[in-house]
């Protein structure tokens, strides 16, 4: 097995490591998605329009699951496959830039995925709004070598143009919703359509030709709707669809409850995760409860929720009623990185630093994230740390022994200090934080999405599980972009969770 970043440096894809062969799968011309180019972020502005006119998603995703059951869906939404008790599945999280750390993730991907049954993405199959013409490069394209099917659920992007495109591609190209009567002048639904934004007309006329990159047999798969439950093997994978706003409306909360009953083992799959960065997001319900009531509800039988939308993985084993539910983030598929160095140190659900894992290692984020600075302001000196002085600064400002031993002793300097304040290590206020750049939600909605690197390494990450009677094997592979970890993905994180 290869090193992996909690081993050594060079597992982490530092140092003077040999690029991998990834781009080799990309096509001749990459256009680089920039979040902060006021294009895209006009183009995608249908989540803040949402939390200021209402939002409609609850009633346009009725309208697009009536649709289905119309056209002979199975009312239940269950896919009932047809596979043994020893089986395995991919998970794969908010992939679609179709750049360079995107397309990286993949050579590891198709190599550990060899073997597997089918593979779900997680939240956020394309970036910036869903756009059916962009499924070609950013979906059909960097999986044509993945030989069995693959199942989705939408993120808050792929609900940018109203989730068309994602139904095309993934509900049995279904055809456009009819348009709605005109909503009551200057009401607050007439101000939001009226600045909506909507797929252009021509949208998807390069869908056929993208589909025939994933036209084999075995590829193929028809889901119900945009939430749907999977009964494989002894297992029953529920996904669920959180919309622009990161929650779930009352009839799909119903479906919920109703597909969650029994003793069948079940993992959630969802866009929005229910334990994130120290923090817990139960996920409301319209009309009263949350999505995290249904999974702790020892009459359901749930052993794990994974969620995508945070583009790094972490880890939290809590203990709910004498069991432990593993709560996992893993949206680290492709799109710009989240950095893990603002979370504080963990102690929430009983979970502490001993219990918890995340990748990037903190002070890999954090040794990133001098480097992208110091690059953006043009102040290289000041900012850009080693890796070994982001890993003692994190360790010193959380209180914690480093995770991966420096190679040798590193004096933590006032410098050091100083760059680890200012980008938010630890997430810890101090005497600097007047002066500290944008972190935590700011730094997340507007720096951390203008991330986005072209060389390694990235800092990617997917997961396989591997299914038997008795247990789930999680592990979470990363994808630097460099050959080493092409060649041999090291395994980040790993659990073993019983299903007894």
């Amino acid at each position: 097995m290869s090193d992996s970043s909690r081993d050594t440096a060079e597992g982490a894809g530092w140092g003077a490591a040999e690029p991998g062969e990834y781009k080799r799968l990309m096509p001749a011309k990459v256009e680089k998605l920039s979040w902060l180019d006021p294009r895209t972020l006009w183009s995608a502005r249908n989540g803040v329009l949402a939390s200021w006119f209402g939002d409609p998603t609850g009633e346009t995703r009725g309208r697009w699951v009536a649709q289905r059951e119309a056209a002979g869906a199975p009312a239940d939404k269950v896919i009932r496959r047809a596979d043994p008790d020893r089986f395995s599945f991919m998970v794969i999280g908010d992939t679609g830039e179709g750049d360079d750390p995107q397309y990286a993730v993949v050579p590891g991907f198709l190599k550990v995925g060899q073997g597997t049954d089918f593979a779900v993405i997680t939240s956020d199959v394309i970036y910036p709004v869903g756009s059916a013409d962009d499924y070609g490069t950013k979906f059909f394209r960097p999986y044509r070598d993945y030989p069995a099917p693959i199942y989705a659920i939408p993120g808050n992007h792929d609900w940018y143009e109203g989730l068309g495109a994602f139904m095309r591609v993934f509900c049995g190209d279904a055809p456009p919703l009819p348009a709605q009567p005109a909503p009551r002048r200057h009401s607050r639904a007439w101000w939001r359509s009226l600045l909506w934004h909507r797929p252009r007309p021509t949208d998807g006329q390069h869908l056929d030709e993208a589909r025939r990159l994933r036209s084999a047999v075995t590829q193929q798969a028809v889901q119900p709707g945009p939430y749907w439950a999977i009964d494989a093997g002894p297992l029953r994978l529920i996904g669920i669809d959180t919309g622009l706003l990161g929650t779930i409306d009352a009839e799909q909360g119903a479906w919920l409850r109703e597909v969650s009953q029994g003793p069948r083992p079940k993992i959630l799959l969802t866009g929005s995760p229910l334990y994130v960065d120290g923090e817990h997001h139960p996920c409301t319900i319209e009309g009263g409860g949350t999505v995290d009531d249904i999974v702790r509800d020892p009459e359901h039988h749930f052993v794990a929720a994974i969620g995508g939308d945070i583009h790094n993985y972490q880890r939290y084993p809590v203990q709910v009623d004498g069991r432990t539910i593993q709560y996992v983030v893993s949206g680290g598929g492709g799109a710009f990185m989240h950095a893990t160095h603002t979370i504080p140190r963990v102690n929430i659900a009983n979970v502490t630093e001993r219990d918890f894992r995340c990748y990037p290692l903190r002070g890999d984020s954090l040794a990133f994230y001098s480097r992208l600075y110091g690059r953006r302001l043009r102040l290289r000196r000041f900012f850009t740390l080693t890796e070994a002085e982001a890993t003692a600064v994190v360790a010193e400002r959380l209180g914690i022994t480093p995770t991966r031993t420096p190679g040798g002793p590193v004096r933590v300097t006032r410098r050091i200090r100083l760059v680890a304040s200012l980008l938010g290590a630890g997430g810890r206020p101090d005497r600097t934080s007047r002066f500290r750049l944008p972190v935590r939600k700011i730094y997340t909605q507007l720096f951390s999405p203008g991330s986005a690197t072209y060389s390694p390494p990235f800092f990617k990450q997917f997961l396989r599980l591997d299914v038997t009677p008795d247990a789930v094997r999680l592990r979470c592979f990363a994808a630097t972009g460099n050959l080493a970890q092409e060649i041999e993905p090291p395994v980040e994180d790993e659990v073993t969770i019983p299903l007894a």
